[in-house]
């Protein structure tokens, strides 16, 4: 079977210009890095918008399983689908981090005959927005020991500082180091420790700006330590802005790239789900929305986590309201959330898929709860077979939700043409209104507990002594009012990665919550979740290689 790079090769890239002009991007608004790679400007944004219909499809998914659910290859092959029925159609899509990419999950181009590209340049650095997100949080981490070192004025507390440092990288022992070691020369010895990128707060920020006067107001709010006297102190204070501002200036800009078919795409940002907010920025999702009738975009992992965060946090604070909702499923992930081992997935076992229905069920509903409908799009494998299709194909009719199999994977847009054509018919007329899980006035432990009851499925939430005062000290401190970012495992409704399917009478335990004041939230973290992963015991930064001619190897 050929790999998704030995595919790639099979497609030639248009220029950037001959994507952008069919948009309606002016000359003058499209800023080029080459052949296949632009920023669109964003003013871009100003200009009038010639378009009558303007429809925004979510794709989300059931819960992940390390069989693979293929999520953004769906998105892909779906915005081919529309391209194919000659619809006006742009993708808005997340960036991939080098920590997954070096680590254990691969790049996020998606995959067989549904990509975006060029494969390589857009997994491997890409236009150099993840480095000055890295680079404006360092800065601002810098400034704030040299304010230490220089007098303190402002009187932080070393042992109360919440702003870590960031790389775009998967490393386990940064997670808490010591810095400032060596002597007075060196500055003050304190506690510390490296995020990666994708979870850092500038990432949500840029992600979550509307604007550069909002970046502006962001990041002067960014909440970085506090003093003696338990008082904030915010990144504006240490004059920080002006400097990660002129850092961040082109990465504000969306990236302008293409699908195998032509597809035009914006790949903006990207704060991973299972830690971050895990969507692409609003203003990437705005110009996609901009220039053409149908913009459909991702959210991070299952609909508990991406899509949750997507609609509670992305959507109220940049009013959107997206017109359907897409769940991909697989055979194969309901043959292991029906207890099938990974290494057996290949052989027929439609009871099995039938015992991993309750995952799917759990998140239909979760759609429903927002007020949204739902498409549920079966992304076919070739180990698949009728019967087990039936399976899904009847809960689908039980439960009234409009189904679709697709092989965009093997045939490109061509194979999810059925499901574009139920995804058309789902969002017609009038987008219904978004219902959220909670209000902003409810307390912090309600709207977590909200989250967890509701979209989780928990009975309770518990709450770690730590945790209680870390939100005693945020309502203190005038955040009580903010969205909640819960951090929790990805591969399972629970926050124990061991518990699959649906899950039924857990609790979910709140270690810690943290204030992200510049990005709009709070984020409460379960269980064991780290903001820096690990890399596996074979890093796939094994497989990578140069070639003579330039070529890089190991995105396969």
């Amino acid at each position: 079977m050929p790999s998704d790079a030995d595919i790639a090769r099979q497609y030639q890239a248009r220029p950037i210009q001959h994507i952008a002009t069919p948009l309606g991007i002016a000359d003058e608004d499209l800023l080029p890095y080459g052949h296949d790679i632009a920023k669109v400007h964003i003013r871009a944004l100003e200009r009038p918008r010639e378009r009558q219909q303007q429809k925004l499809i979510l794709v989300s998914a059931i819960t992940p399983t390390p069989a693979g659910e293929g999520k953004t290859t769906t998105t892909i092959g779906l915005g081919q689908a529309f391209t194919r029925l000659g619809d006006s159609v742009c993708l808005a899509l997340r960036e991939p981090s080098l920590g997954p990419c070096m680590g254990v999950k691969g790049g996020a181009c998606g995959g067989g005959h549904s990509q975006i590209m060029p494969l390589d340049r857009i997994n491997l650095h890409f236009t150099g927005d993840f480095h000055a997100i890295s680079a404006a949080n360092n800065l601002l981490a810098a400034l704030l020991d040299n304010h230490l070192h220089f007098g303190n004025e402002l009187g932080i507390d070393p042992r109360k500082v919440m702003w870590r440092r960031v790389m775009d990288m998967n490393d386990r022992s940064l997670r808490q180091i010591v810095t400032g070691l060596g002597g007075p020369a060196q500055g003050v010895p304190r506690e510390g420790g490296f995020d990666i990128t994708a979870a850092s707060e500038v990432m949500a920020i840029l992600c979550l700006a509307q604007d550069p006067e909002d970046l502006r107001a962001r990041i002067d709010r960014t909440l970085v330590a506090y003093t003696y006297d338990n008082q904030p102190v915010l990144a504006g204070q240490l004059g920080a802005t002006g400097a990660m501002l002129a850092l961040l200036r082109d990465a504000l800009h969306p990236n302008l790239v293409q699908a195998f078919e032509g597809t035009p795409a914006f790949v903006h940002g990207g704060p991973f789900a299972n830690i971050a907010h895990g969507c692409n920025s609003v203003l990437a999702t705005r110009m996609a929305m901009h220039f053409a009738d149908w913009t459909i975009t991702e959210a991070g992992f299952g609909a508990d986590l991406g899509a949750e965060k997507f609609l509670d946090i992305k959507c109220r604070s940049a009013g959107l309201n997206p017109d359907a909702i897409v769940l991909v499923a697989t055979i194969r992930a309901l043959k292991m959330h029906g207890g099938v081992a990974k290494d057996a997935l290949d052989q027929p076992n439609a009871e099995a898929v039938a015992a991993g229905l309750p995952n799917l069920d759990k998140h239909a509903e979760n759609v429903g709860l927002y007020g949204k409908p739902a498409v549920v799009a079966l992304n076919r494998f070739a180990s698949d077979s009728d019967e087990e299709i039936e399976v899904v194909r009847r809960r689908c009719s039980e439960l009234d939700l409009p189904f679709a199999v697709a092989s965009h994977h093997a045939d490109g847009g061509a194979g999810a043409v059925e499901l574009a054509a139920a995804v058309k018919q789902a969002a017609s007329g009038s987008p219904t209104p978004l219902k959220t899980m909670y209000a902003l006035e409810q307390s912090v432990e309600d709207k977590i507990g909200a989250v967890a009851t509701q979209i989780y499925g928990a009975e309770r939430v518990e709450f770690t002594t730590i945790a209680r005062r870390e939100i005693l000290r945020a309502v203190d401190s005038g955040y009580a009012e903010l969205p909640v970012c819960i951090a929790k495992v990805p591969g399972s409704l629970s926050d124990d990665a061991a518990k699959l399917g649906r899950p039924l009478g857990f609790d979910i335990v709140v270690r810690n919550v943290q204030v992200n004041a510049g990005a709009g939230f709070l984020v409460a973290l379960t269980g064991t979740i780290f903001r820096m992963p690990g890399l596996p015991r074979r890093p796939r930064a094994f497989d990578f290689d140069l070639t003579a001619d330039g070529s890089i190897t190991g995105l396969e």
